[in-house]
């Protein structure tokens, strides 16, 4: 039987920190199987150069790797400021938008802060770290009071918790971000800042528009977004728990059971679901976590995360190649505890054929204690309809579209294996026994379990399941 593989995924953003061939080498051997570009910060080159290095270290190590292009979305951020300027608690200070500040006044793009601010209203600077209060408003200029004082920078984020902000969900920045990492190839596209369903299917429209398979991974870090999640989940194809703005704009204490309820909600519809923000916050100028950030991580994975997501730890700390490897070692650690989600249909709820088969594949598979389930498949969509029950055996995805391949790698516990296209089922058999032999996922005598279906290259087909030894 071939080696056990860590289950949960790890996604890493890249930056000026992992911006190298070598340093990408590193992180991917450390553990890594995702990639993210923070389209808020650097530039269209050195995304570009970012990506092209991805895909030549995939190709390297023979590992595939998801990329993922995070669109900056409706933020607001603090204006250029001639250097960091600090702010004393009590003090006076005038908010303005930024096209218009003058003096010691503080700028925040876009501009329609002066439109939607009034007395009363919070404005939290650096994930609140800063919190100034209104208390008056006049021709687009609000004097703020400082409640919690501190040092604001250029471009650090502006949230005003329960002010709904008339931006787009796609900004103009975000429409250049957009066409621009399509014509990259990344695999998913990150849209921050959701409110409404209507976002993602206004970002899928235009993806399908330029020709591209991207998929779409939901942020939700807004108050509006959890009042519509149910309706976000059925049209997005991921979802991130974005927990960071999403603390700000609800209050820290209503994270930790709100990330446990989208991560069941996630597992309950078979959408991959990523864990970001903080995770291992300390190591990027500490060589270790703290107790509590690896308790934080391995909740996480308890809780059924599809993946989790490291940020500034990898983009710009001082120990990236130290957070991937602790986080892989926090999922090994505590993967072996979580139970196989078997799942029964309940009352009124009309199964597919397809995820009735995959509930019945992973039952057969740990009734006879298969080595793996392999999942031929067109799209991915089958392999990730299995990983949502979270059986204990390795999965094996497989499938001929490189596209395919690379966005399973985002999925939970799947090992993606790229195949040849096959033109009828016995041929499926042979070659995808024969792809995971070769990839080294399951070995010479294995018992295994397959599903897939008899109408070969068409997606949602799957009707059988056949057991067979390596």
């Amino acid at each position: 039987m071939a080696a056990e593989r860590r289950r949960t995924k790890i996604v890493a953003t890249i930056g000026p920190a992992t911006s190298t061939a070598e340093a990408l080498r590193e992180l991917v051997e450390a553990g890594v199987d995702a990639v993210r570009l923070n389209l808020s910060h650097g530039t269209h080159d050195d995304h570009a150069e970012r990506a092209r290095l991805v895909r030549q270290v995939q190709t390297e190590l023979a590992k595939p790797l998801a990329l993922i292009a995070d669109l900056q979305g409706p933020k607001l951020r603090i204006g250029d400021l001639p250097g960091p300027r600090l702010l004393l608690k009590d003090e006076e200070v005038l908010v303005v938008g930024e096209q218009h500040p003058v003096d010691s006044e503080l700028p925040v793009a876009p501009a329609v802060i002066g439109e939607v601010l009034r007395p009363g209203h919070d404005v939290l600077i650096d994930d609140g770290l800063v919190r100034l209060t209104v208390t008056a408003v006049d021709q687009g200029r609000a004097t703020c009071r400082v409640v919690v004082g501190g040092e604001v920078r250029s471009h650090k984020g502006v949230n005003l918790p329960g002010v709904p902000i008339p931006i787009p969900s796609l900004t103009k920045k975000d429409l250049d971000d957009l066409q621009f990492a399509l014509g990259l190839g990344v695999d998913f596209v990150a849209l921050s800042f959701v409110r409404a369903a209507a976002d993602v299917r206004d970002l899928q429209a235009i993806i399908r528009q330029h020709g591209s398979p991207a998929r779409v991974i939901a942020k939700i870090e807004k108050a509006e977004a959890v009042a519509a999640l149910e309706e976000i989940l059925a049209e997005a194809d991921a979802v991130m728990v974005a927990r960071g703005d999403l603390g700000v704009e609800i209050g820290a204490a209503t994270v930790p059971l709100l990330q446990k309820r989208i991560i069941l909600r996630c597992l309950e519809v078979g959408k991959p679901v990523i864990t970001a923000t903080q995770m291992l916050e300390s190591m990027i100028e500490h060589a270790e976590p703290t107790r509590a950030e690896a308790s934080d991580v391995a909740n996480a994975i308890l809780d059924g995360t599809s993946a989790v997501m490291l940020s500034a730890e990898t983009a710009t700390g001082n120990y990236p190649i130290a957070a991937v490897q602790t986080m892989d070692r926090i999922a090994r650690a505590v993967e072996p505890s979580m139970d196989y989600r078997h799942e029964m249909p309940g009352p009124g709820e009309g199964p597919t054929v397809g995820r009735a088969m995959s509930n019945a594949a992973c039952d057969l598979a740990e009734a006879l204690g298969a080595s793996a389930i392999l999942v031929p498949t067109f799209t991915g969509r089958t392999a990730s309809a299995v990983a949502r029950l979270r059986p204990r055996r390795p999965i094996v995805g497989l499938s001929h579209h490189q596209t395919a391949v690379q966005q399973m790698a985002l999925e939970w516990g799947i090992t993606p294996v790229l195949m040849p296209q096959t033109e009828n089922v016995e041929d499926l058999w042979s070659r995808s026994l024969e792809s995971a032999l070769r990839a080294g996922v399951v070995e010479a005598g294995d018992r295994v379990v397959t599903t897939a279906g008899t109408a070969v290259n068409l997606p949602g087909s799957t009707n059988v399941i056949k057991v067979d030894i390596a």
